[in-house]
């Protein structure tokens, strides 16, 4: 009965992204002397340039929801097939994996749409 803990995983990997996307919010005009300072504390600090996009973050958000997809596809048209080594409730887990990323996909679109709406709409 380990697929319960899936959903914990889930919260490890969305915090993980928090931090890493909170990471990326630092000020890009650190002296040298402020940067050494701080990785001297432990604290990872590289240059603004190493700082992904936001399409290329985007990007990666699809094509992770997209591989989650291909993977519950594949899982359930190997339990279809009669593959001796897949469970239905494997199938059930990865369908619905695949159907919460794809919502929380939505989600964000529609959020992203709206703060768009909201910015054309201001008065200059």
């Amino acid at each position: 009965m380990t697929d319960r803990v899936d959903i914990n995983r889930l919260l490890v990997e969305m915090r993980s992204m928090k931090t890493q996307a909170q990471a990326f919010q630092r000020p890009e005009n650190l002296a040298a002397k402020d940067v050494a300072g701080l990785a001297g504390q432990g604290l990872n600090v590289s240059k603004a340039q190493d700082v992904p996009s936001f399409g290329q973050m985007l990007d990666q958000a699809v094509n992770k929801v997209n591989s989650v997809q291909q993977a519950s596809s594949s899982t359930a048209q190997a339990y279809e097939l009669g593959d001796p080594n897949v469970d239905i409730t494997d199938v059930m887990v990865a369908s619905q994996k695949a159907s919460v990323s794809f919502q929380s996909m939505v989600q964000v679109r529609n959020k992203l749409i709206d703060a768009y709406r909201d910015v054309m709409n201001m008065p200059v």
